[in-house]
C-alpha cells in the first residue's frame, strides 16, 4: 500500500498550492483529481484580482484586463465605474489549474488524474487509510498521514470526515461565446429577480472579441439555465443579435456561508470545500489559494512535529479566519441584506451609487477581495444608502476601522 505525508484530493488552484507549498518543503505529496485532465471541466467564471496573480507567481494565463464595471439595475438603470488602470485580469481558467498543478509537480508532488476518493477506511493516530477509484474501477488504497480536501462543493473529503455541515449552494451556468459586442474594458453586472435572484448575471470580456455570460441565482425552483436564457435574450435584443456558437459551458454550484470546522484528526479542508468564498460575488480563487498557503505552514510543521491531531491542526481554522474570516463574515450580513431588497430597492441603490462623489469612492478603492471595505465608505458617505440598507449598518458601525490585511506572513513565495 503506498505511503505518503499529505494526500491532497482535488487539484484545483488551491489544491495545487497546498500540494506545492508541502512537497517544496521535502513532505511526500500525493494528488489525486477525479477528472482525466487538470483544469476541465473549467469551474468558474475566471475573473481575479493581482493577488492571484502574485499567489501564482506568473500572468501566463491572463487572458484580458479590466478597468471596470456596468452595474444594471432591475430595471436596467446602471452606473458604470472606470478607472485608468487595469483593476482585475480575466484569465484561462483551465490554464491557471495546469499552470498551477505543473508547478507542483516540478515541486516534487504526484499527479494522479482520473482517481477519485471514495472513503475512509480506517483512522488510527497519525495515519488515515483511504480507498481510490480509478477510472477504470479498479479500488485502490492509500496510507496518509494527513488528508487535504480540496475537492469543492459537495467534498467527499468533508463528508467522510464528518466535518460539514450543509450550506447555501448556489447554481450556476455560464457560457463563453467567441464573438460578442461589448466594452472590452468593463464587466457588466445584472441585479435583480429577472435574471439572477440571490446573486447577479455577468458579461465578461474575454479579450479576443468574445465573452464569457452566466448566472448565479437562488434555487428558488427556477433552474439557473433559464436564467441564464433570460440575460442572452436581453443581450441579445441590446446588442441587436443574439450570441451564437458557445465554445463552452460551466454548470456549477457556489457554496454561501461558513462551516464551523475546516480541520480535525488527520483532516484539513481548504477552497470551496471549507466554504471558503466570498459571500458577494461567489470567487474562490483568491481565498481558496491564500488559505491554501495557510494550510501548508500549518501542515508543515504538524507534520514534522509528528502531531496531526485535530486540537494541532485547528491552528489553521485560526490563522485563515483572523485573516479572512471578518472580511467573509461581514460579506454575508451584507448578502442577507441584500437578498431581501426588492427589485425597486436596487434600483434605487443603482441610481445612488451614479452620484459623482460616490462613483470616485468606488473607482479608488473599489476591492473585488475585500468588497467590505468600500462598502462601508459608501454607506458612511451617503445618508441615501443608509435609508436603503438600515440593517446593514450594525456590522460597520461596531467594528474599528477596517485594513486589508497584510498577506506576507511568514509564507515563501516562488
Amino acid at each position: 500500500m503506498p505511503e505518503v505525508d499529505a494526500l491532497v484530493v482535488g487539484a484545483g488552484p488551491a489544491g495545487s498550492v497546498a500540494a506545492f507549498r508541502l512537497a517544496e518543503r521535502g513532505h511526500r505529496v500525493l494528488v489525486i483529481e477525479e477528472h482525466g485532465r487538470v483544469g476541465l471541466p473549467v469551474q468558474c467564471a475566471g475573473l481575479v484580482s493581482q493577488r492571484v496573480l502574485d499567489l501564482a507567481g506568473s500572468r501566463a494565463f491572463v487572458r484580458a484586463s479590466v478597468r471596470g464595471a456596468t452595474v444594471f439595475g432591475p430595471s436596467l438603470v446602471s452606473v458604470s465605474f472606470r478607472a485608468e488602470k487595469e483593476r482585475a485580469f480575466v484569465i484561462d481558467r483551465a490554464g491557471l489549474d495546469v499552470y498551477l498543478a505543473d508547478r507542483a509537480a516540478k515541486g516534487g508532488a504526484e499527479f494522479r488524474t482520473a482517481s477519485r476518493f471514495d472513503r475512509l477506511l480506517r483512522r488510527s493516530p497519525g495515519r488515515s487509510v483511504v480507498q481510490l477509484t480509478g477510472a477504470d474501477g479498479t479500488k485502490t488504497e492509500v496510507a496518509a498521514r494527513l488528508v487535504v480536501g480540496a475537492d469543492g462543493v459537495s467534498s467527499a473529503v468533508a463528508r467522510a470526515f464528518r466535518l460539514r455541515r450543509p450550506v447555501e449552494i448556489l447554481p450556476a451556468f455560464e457560457a463563453e461565446f467567441p464573438k460578442s459586442p461589448g466594452d472590452p474594458e468593463l464587466v457588466e453586472v445584472y441585479l435583480g429577480r429577472r435574471f439572477a435572484p440571490g446573486l447577479f448575471g455577468w458579461w465578461i470580456p474575454d479579450g479576443a472579441g468574445g465573452a464569457r455570460v452566466g448566472v448565479a441565482a437562488d434555487a428558488d425552483g427556477t433552474s439557473a439555465r433559464a436564467y441564464f436564457e433570460r440575460l442572452l435574450d436581453h443581450l441579445g435584443a441590446r446588442f441587436g443579435e443574439r450570441l451564437a456558437n458557445a465554445t463552452a459551458y460551466l454548470v456549477s454550484g457556489i457554496p454561501i456561508g461558513a462551516v464551523p470546522k475546516t480541520s480535525g484528526d488527520g483532516v484539513m479542508l481548504v477552497g470551496d470545500a471549507a466554504a471558503q468564498v466570498k459571500p458577494l460575488s461567489g470567487g474562490g480563487i483568491f481565498t481558496g489559494m491564500r488559505c491554501a498557503e495557510i494550510l501548508a505552514g500549518v501542515a508543515d510543521a504538524a507534520l514534522r512535529e509528528g502531531d496531526l491531531s485535530g486540537p494541532r491542526l485547528a491552528e489553521y481554522d485560526r490563522r485563515w479566519r483572523a485573516e479572512l474570516g471578518d472580511e467573509l463574515s461581514r460579506a454575508l450580513h451584507l448578502r442577507r441584506v441584500f437578498t431581501r431588497l426588492s427589485d425597486a430597492e436596487l434600483d434605487a441603490i443603482v441610481r445612488a451609487l451614479g452620484r459623482a462623489e460616490l462613483t470616485d469612492t468606488i473607482v479608488a478603492f473599489g476591492d473585488i477581495d475585500f468588497p467590505t471595505h468600500v462598502a462601508r465608505r459608501l454607506l458612511r458617505q451617503s445618508p441615501s444608502l443608509v435609508r436603503l440598507l438600515p440593517k446593514a449598518l450594525g456590522a460597520w458601525w461596531s467594528s474599528p476601522e477596517l485594513t486589508v490585511p497584510d498577506l506576507e506572513d511568514d509564507t515563501r513565495r516562488k
